[in-house]
């Protein structure tokens, strides 16, 4: 479930995944799986809310670089994308398509909520996922019902 290079050790992470898992009751499913997050101030902001000790929150240096990139996806997208192109071994968790197309176009390494859940499934850290799945539909959250049913039918047995 990650695009990208699978020797990862920094995790940076867009709102919308704090924002999801939040709302499913999930958000230590980070800590448990990654260890140390790191998000930047921008996204901080989108949340919204007081994050964690165990997220770590950085700025972007490059700030031109930042503003460049909000030009093609929004300030938190560009704030994540700019930081992955500070750090060593970066892997992003972006929901948003433009983002993601973003990553994939500067080779950055990326997966998104759903892959974490998934990965998380897969490494013992959750059980199952059919109750984060099913709290998932209950949200704002956009993704096809049919596609949770068939990841839910390979990774649930």
């Amino acid at each position: 479930m990650l695009k990208g290079s699978p020797n990862i050790s920094t995790i940076i992470t867009d709102s919308s995944c704090f924002i999801l898992l939040d709302k499913i009751d999930g958000l230590n499913i980070l800590k448990d799986l990654y260890g140390q997050v790191i998000t930047t101030p921008e996204i901080a902001a989108e949340y919204g809310k007081r994050l964690p000790q165990w997220v770590n929150v950085i700025a972007v240096d490059n700030r031109d670089l930042l503003y460049t990139y909000a030009e093609i996806v929004d300030i938190g997208e560009a704030s994540a994308i700019a930081l992955a192109q500070e750090v060593s071994s970066p892997s992003l968790i972006l929901d948003d398509l433009k983002g993601r197309k973003l990553a994939e176009q500067l080779q950055l390494a990326y997966t998104g909520t759903i892959g974490v859940l998934i990965l998380a499934r897969t490494r013992g850290v959750i059980t199952q996922l059919k109750p984060y799945f099913e709290k998932i539909k209950g949200t704002d959250f956009r993704i096809p019902a049919n596609f949770l049913e068939i990841l839910l039918n390979k990774y649930d047995k």
